[in-house]
Formats: C-alpha cells, structure tokens, sequence
C-alpha cells in the first residue's frame, strides 16, 4: 500500500479524533461504495456519512469495518470533504486492510480493520465524507 505523505497543519494546534466506519464496495474496473461511520471529536460523536469511486483495477465485492484517526484537524468542519485514496489492496472471505486518506484542509484519516467478501483492487479513489452535526451525541 502506498502511504499519504502527511502535510501542512502544525500538531501543536490540530486536534486528533478517533474514527470508526462500515463502508459496503462493489465493482468491476470502476468501483462504488457507500458507507456510515462515528467520528469522535472534543467528548462529543458525530455520525457522518461516506461515498466513494475508484477507477482502476477493481473486481468484486466486499464489507469492509474500520477503526482509526483523523489527524490534524484544527476544528470540526476541517472534517467533511473531499479525500484522495492511493493505496492497493485485497480480500478474500475475509482479511486485514488499510487505508490512509487525505483533504485539501489537511486532514488524515488512517484506517485500519476487518474486510469481508472477494475484491482485488489497486486504484486511485476520491471519498466524500458528510458530517450530520445535526445528530452529535456525548461522548
């Protein structure tokens, strides 16, 4: 897997929040996923929802359950937006994966869990991540 060079914000002033997601994949040279997941930042969980394409080498299916950070983030809006994906991976009726994305707000989130199904990939993705502020819970 090919890493995201972190950047620009100074971790003296970025905060970091834990992150978990559920995101279902499908396809066959040009892939789509959709998914839901709880970013926990400053005591309190906000729900957010996850859209995402490949295109490149991708066949198949799969469930894939992530736990991880979100770096670098100086408030909560830094959060939503949109992600560049480098990285290749696989999974056969189960497995281990990785996943490290990145904003143009300088926000990365590594993610690392549990992925379900049959898919060969090796692609460059762009993920859009939607923060529902509107459903924040204490942590």
């Amino acid at each position: 897997m090919l890493a995201v060079a972190v950047g620009a914000a100074a971790p003296s002033h970025a905060i970091t929040g834990t992150v978990r997601v559920t995101v279902a994949k499908a396809g066959f040279v040009v892939g789509a996923g959709g998914g839901k997941g709880v970013l926990t930042f400053r005591h309190r969980n906000y729900p957010f929802t996850v859209q995402g394409l490949s295109l490149g080498l991708t066949a198949g299916a799969s469930i894939n359950k992530f736990v991880g950070r979100a770096a670098y983030m100086k408030e909560l809006s830094d959060f939503s937006g949109t992600y560049s994906v480098v990285g290749a991976g696989g999974a056969l009726v189960g497995g281990f994966g990785g996943v490290q994305l990145r904003n143009d707000k300088g926000v990365t989130i590594s993610l690392q869990g549990f992925k379900g199904g049959l898919e060969v990939s090796a692609n460059i993705t762009k993920v859009v991540i939607t923060l529902d502020q509107s459903r924040s819970t204490p942590d």
